[in-house]
């Protein structure tokens, strides 16, 4: 298993990935996307499956598996409505992590941000902060989110 056979594409290019993924979703985050829990990952994920208007989401497909999932969305962390476009509901099947996939994703959602003209793109994460400095994202701030800090990130698209 390697990251150069993982390929990035659309979300709405390969609509039956998203079962996989809501059961991605479900396992990784069952607080809020389990059966109690006041998340709706089908939903979510079919809302990723736009081509043009936010939320768009992009998949990490191996052998035709969905093995992650990254969205572009308009809107992400609650104490930072001043920021946008966001790259969120990043996540990689767990056998498939530090393997590049999510920085394949990432970097998939920074040229969906510059294609649409953005001239940053924000994120928030509590897991992830490594990768996201080694992907040349500046540090801007901490905030709550979800019961738990996140480290909100800027990448600037352009000079």
């Amino acid at each position: 298993m390697s990251a150069d056979k993982v390929a990035i594409a659309l979300l709405a290019d390969h609509p039956a990935a998203v079962g996989d993924l809501r059961r991605l979703f479900e396992s990784e985050w069952p607080d809020y996307y389990g059966a109690d829990g006041p998340g709706d990952a089908a939903a979510d994920l079919a809302a990723f499956c736009s081509r043009d208007a936010l939320p768009i989401g992009v998949v990490a497909l191996h052998e035709g598996a969905a093995i992650g999932v990254a969205a572009l969305k308009s809107a992400s962390i609650d104490e930072c409505p001043q920021f946008a476009p966001w790259a969120a509901a990043a996540l990689v099947a767990p056998a498939w992590r530090r393997r590049g996939v999510g920085a394949e994703l990432i970097l998939a959602l920074e040229e969906l941000a510059r294609q649409r003209g953005h001239a940053a793109l924000y994120t928030g994460t509590a897991t992830a902060i490594g990768l996201m400095r080694r992907l040349g994202w500046e540090y801007l701030q901490t905030a709550r989110q979800g019961g738990q800090d996140v480290a909100v990130f800027r990448k600037r698209l352009r000079d």
